[in-house]
């Protein structure tokens, strides 16, 4: 998504609440400490797979929608951060949302904005900087002391620490790529192992045509601030599995939900963080919805009623 902007608590607030979620140290010292479990079971996985299975990401009905935690618990720790992601797991968000881009010398990291100069201790753009150089900034001391120390994720270092503590990756390619930066990222997923338990977004339909020619396996979801003519007919094109709009994009158009729920498209909607939007869109049928605030989206959900009960 393209706000740089979040929610964020007051300190004492995150402070609590990160502190009972992780049940231990704020810093990314005591996350790296912490033990492992196995990732939770997620279905056999796509062997030569030559399509995504499009219909398996739409929301059962009765189910709430699924919680997607923009760049992790971004209100709560420093977004785009290994730490983060453990928060945003923690508070039961099965899906981790980050962005990645490539150094100069052609490693994909975890960061949403151009340059490093707002979530970081460096300056400048992450494509003019080296992997050693990224690996030396801290990108949590912007947030809270508590998170003095914490690294730039590479992708490969997300990617393992999923496949390790269990969860899912909705990953955004942020911002154009080249063939090469696509078929590297392609790599790592492969690499890790991790090819059923990532969906690939990106505004950038160059980049979604290139990742679906290197991986066909790997599910797709286009980002859109304003919605296409024909939504329904762009995601046959692009071969989508999801259509992702903006919240105030959707509103405009609700009836679209219905539309790519009849061709099997799922509908995540970007970046909603209050009560009020969460029961609208639930009501509308929407898969799934990226927040900042996963930990109050999935307490919501699990406190609505279930269908079919008393009231």
């Amino acid at each position: 998504m393209t706000s740089s902007r979040h929610p964020r608590y007051p300190r004492r607030h995150r402070t609590a609440l990160v502190a009972a979620l992780l049940g231990a140290s704020l810093g990314a010292v005591a996350l790296a400490a912490a033990p492992t479990r196995q990732p939770a079971p997620y279905g056999a996985r796509h062997e030569a797979a030559e399509e995504a299975p499009r219909e398996a990401r739409l929301r059962p009905a009765g189910a709430p929608p699924t919680v997607y935690a923009h760049r992790g618990a971004s209100s709560a720790a420093p977004e785009n951060t290994l730490v983060s992601d453990e928060v945003a797991r923690r508070a039961g968000a099965e899906w981790i949302e980050d962005d990645v881009q490539p150094s100069r010398d052609g490693v994909p990291y975890v960061l949403h904005d151009d340059t490093v100069d707002r979530t970081t201790d460096g300056k400048g753009r992450i494509r003019d900087l080296t992997a050693a150089q990224l690996d030396a900034l801290d990108a949590g001391s912007w947030f809270a002391p508590a998170y003095a120390g914490t690294r730039l994720p590479t992708l490969a270092a997300q990617l393992e620490d999923l496949r390790v503590r269990g969860g899912r990756l909705l990953l955004e390619i942020k911002g154009p790529h080249t063939r090469d930066e696509v078929a590297r990222i392609v790599a790592e997923v492969r690499d890790h192992g991790m090819a059923d338990r990532v969906l690939v977004q990106s505004f950038e339909v160059d980049a979604l045509r290139l990742t679906r020619e290197l991986a066909p396996e790997l599910p797709l979801g286009l980002l859109r601030s304003t919605l296409d003519a024909d939504p329904v007919a762009t995601a046959r094109e692009l071969g989508l599995a999801a259509y992702h709009p903006s919240d105030d994009a959707l509103a405009g158009r609700p009836g679209v939900v219905r539309d790519l729920h009849a061709a099997g498209v799922a509908v995540n909607v970007w970046t909603v963080d209050r009560p009020a939007r969460w029961q609208a869109l639930a009501a509308l049928g929407v898969d799934g919805i990226i927040t900042n605030r996963p930990a109050e989206l999935a307490g919501w959900n699990a406190a609505r009623p279930s269908p079919g009960a008393a009231g």
